[in-house]
């Protein structure tokens, strides 16, 4: 039958039961339910700060989209009636696109529904957070949110659960309108959040990462590289317009003097979030499918160890590396000058 909630109302000593719609009251989802939980997400569940409203995906647009203090993007999916197990396959569907997503990305969604950036509704939101190690989208939940589920929906999400680890749930509401006109809003989950935390810990997906470099021909990797550069991606212009100039100046940029020239060029951010933009860039250079980048750009780890450190450009490739940037200066004028244009609090981010 599916999870439900049933609710009485104790009306001159007797119990009545009370039956309600959001559609019978004149409520909606997306006018009413959304608004709810944008007041106060802990209703879907504690420890979220919204980041974005109907977030257009690649298929189609998201119902509210979330970040937890572990950095990770969560989707809810609301049904103002009974959850169907197509909304499951709906938020996979969402979660498969915003895995792809980078930090880039998800700030500017950030900054068109907050107004702030990432760095500052996190550090806001999570200040006990140490903002610099966390990984954002790491990982993608997903909260489907309903007034009732079908049994279906509940056994698929509980297999996905304990035998995945995907880290999924489904909330169940319950809207009642009393005889005075008040109103109430009761909530269950399928799965309690301690339960679907530890199984989603235990059997985590990991973005894949590697210190290993490429080992492409010079052609191959000067596209690789211009076509990487040339993205219109702050991480991307941070590479190409802090990090590599800084690495072709001298033998080795260390990561103090990677975070005075960052903080040179973008005298608005404050020095102690520097450090979570340099921790983006690192996150670029280890990603395994970035093997092109490590080709040319190397780093150490003499501090921490999972901390880099001391960048350099190989020796072998510091040509081709100067020619590349050249090239893309030719064909779309970008500098240093405008690497990380409009990167304050209030404009563009991260």
């Amino acid at each position: 039958m599916g999870t439900e909630i049933k609710t009485w109302e104790i009306r001159d000593g007797k119990p009545v039961s009370v039956e309600s719609t959001l559609a019978a009251s004149g409520r909606t989802e997306a006018l009413d339910l959304e608004a709810w939980i944008e007041a106060d997400p802990g209703i879907v569940r504690p420890g979220l700060r919204l980041i974005g409203r109907q977030v257009m995906t690649s298929s189609g647009p998201l119902d509210l989209l979330a970040i937890d203090r572990s950095g990770d993007l969560v989707i809810i999916e609301l049904k103002r009636d009974r959850l169907p197990r197509e909304a499951l396959a709906q938020a996979v569907d969402y979660a498969s696109d915003l895995a792809t997503w980078s930090i880039d990305k998800i700030s500017e969604t950030c900054v068109k529904y907050t107004g702030e950036s990432l760095e500052d509704v996190f550090s806001t939101s999570f200040p006990e957070v140490d903002l610099e190690t966390t990984k954002i989208n790491d990982r993608q939940r997903i909260v489907l949110v309903g007034f009732g589920a079908e049994t279906a929906l509940e056994r698929m999400v509980e297999w996905l659960s304990e035998n995945y680890g995907v880290s999924i749930n489904a909330v169940i509401l319950k809207y009642v309108r009393t005889a005075a006109g008040s109103e109430t809003l009761t909530r269950t989950a399928i799965i309690s959040e301690d339960l679907e935390e530890k199984r989603s810990r235990d059997k985590k997906f990991t973005i894949p990462m590697s210190d290993e470099p490429g080992q492409y021909s010079e052609d191959d990797l000067r596209r690789l590289l211009f076509n990487y550069l040339s993205q219109d991606l702050v991480t991307a212009q941070r590479i190409r317009n802090v990090l590599i100039p800084g690495c072709l100046k001298q033998e080795k940029l260390t990561r103090d003097e990677l975070k005075e020239e960052f903080l040179r060029q973008n005298p608005n951010v404050e020095p102690n979030k520097a450090g979570f933009s340099l921790s983006v860039i690192s996150g670029q250079l280890g990603m395994k499918k970035n093997d092109f980048l490590r080709q040319v750009i190397g780093y150490e780890y003499p501090t921490y160890e999972w901390e880099k450190d001391n960048y350099h450009i190989r020796p072998e490739h510091r040509q081709l590396v100067v020619e590349v940037l050249e090239s893309i200066e030719r064909e779309h004028g970008s500098g240093p000058s405008d690497a990380d244009r409009g990167l304050s609090a209030t404009s563009s981010v991260l």
